[in-house]
């Protein structure tokens, strides 16, 4: 089988109105697989001054500056449009529309086009027209309240968990499945509404399924995935690093307390009474032996025992080198595109894109001079 060398939405083509967070990272993934995505940056410079030149979700794109409040502004943006499979918007609920590129507008121009909105709260509802962060979408889910300690404040997950896994992620899916339907004979454009709250939401059905069971307690560091099973956790090592263990299944419990030296005195797995026990066991092994001396201990084995790397450590792991899941481009050490393909593998081809470095040859590649006009920018 011949591999073709960028992806399978070769031939996409993406309108990505800048933005920051979510959406970028949504538009980034398409590029990824491929897609010919064009941002539609402002004249007045990066949002929020992040430095364009190490904006990684700005990969594999090309960008235009456009100023949207200009006249003609709007009208370049639907020339783009036109000629677009798919746009991505991460404006507030109503935003796009004074601008004059909002849906209506846009699928006016382009029935087929699948327009892709990412926002927080989503496009109606009490809270829609208010300001928010990953932080309040994971609180009002009740998905924060679950991570962390039972006697600490909720752990913060970075931004990962709210904006790019239940934000950008969803937004992908939404976007593939509209455009699978505007493919399909007669098929028709749509909007997409992804909403950061919807798609934490969504993340949480097994827990609440084990919570409706009786099978999950709701609050946080006593259950079996979130830190209150002692072998399901992370332990310190003699010289201060982090084992991370998850010995679930029986088989492996027993693999691990071999492993670790308390085959003899650990209790079942099932006898809760005796977890903190466990715990304090399991703790004070670890703290016998380096990092480094544990993970020789357990990676050729099935315990389900890793050492808890920082993110410079992880681009050297043995596994994660003979797989690729990392690359270096451009000088530049970033995550490499995910899934693979067999036939269609995806790539970095491109760096950041700069504001508006792209425009005449996207005027070009796509047939819209009013972009190197005067209208376009000032």
């Amino acid at each position: 089988m011949t591999a073709t060398p960028h992806g399978p939405l070769t031939g996409v083509r993406v309108v990505e109105l800048a933005g920051i967070g979510p959406g970028p990272y949504a538009a980034m993934v398409l590029a990824d697989l491929g897609a010919d995505v064009v941002r539609v940056d402002r004249p007045t410079g990066p949002v929020l001054g992040i430095v364009p030149a190490h904006d990684l979700t700005n990969r594999n794109k090309r960008s235009v500056t456009v100023d949207l409040k200009s006249d003609r502004g709007p009208h370049t943006v639907l020339d783009l449009v036109e000629r677009a499979d798919v746009l991505i918007e991460g404006m507030r609920p109503g935003v796009a529309e004074r601008l004059g590129v909002g849906p209506d507008a846009c699928l006016a121009r382009n029935p087929r086009l699948v327009y892709g909105r990412m926002t927080g709260w989503g496009q109606h509802g009490p809270l829609a027209p208010r300001a928010g962060h990953d932080i309040g979408y994971l609180a009002t889910t009740g998905v924060l309240g679950m991570i962390g300690a039972p006697d600490a404040p909720p752990a913060i997950p970075a931004n990962l968990l709210g904006d790019y896994a239940g934000g950008s992620l969803y937004l992908v899916i939404g976007v593939l499945a509209a455009l699978q339907h505007a493919r399909t004979p007669g098929g028709t454009g749509q909007v997409v509404d992804a909403a950061i709250v919807d798609g934490a939401a969504h993340l949480s059905t097994m827990i609440h399924g084990m919570l409706a069971a009786g099978a999950w307690q709701d609050h946080r560091g006593v259950n079996l995935l979130d830190g209150g099973c002692p072998f399901y956790g992370v332990y310190e090592t003699a010289d201060g690093g982090y084992m991370a263990v998850g010995a679930l299944e029986p088989q492996f419990y027993a693999e691990f307390t071999n492993l670790i030296g308390i085959a003899d005195q650990a209790p079942g797995q099932g006898d809760t009474t005796r977890w903190e026990e466990l715990r304090a066991q399991v703790a004070a092994r670890f703290k016998t032996r380096t990092r480094q001396e544990w993970t020789e201990v357990f990676e050729p084995s099935d315990a389900c025992v890793a050492p808890v790397l920082s993110l410079r450590e992880a681009p050297t792991h043995p596994h994660l080198a003979a797989r690729g899941t990392f690359t270096d481009h451009a000088g530049v050490v970033q995550p490499a595109p995910a899934p693979r393909f067999s036939a269609t593998p995806g790539s970095v081809r491109r760096p950041p894109a700069l504001p508006g470095a792209d425009t005449a040859e996207v005027a070009a590649d796509w047939d819209v001079p009013r972009l190197t006009g005067p209208t376009a920018a000032p």
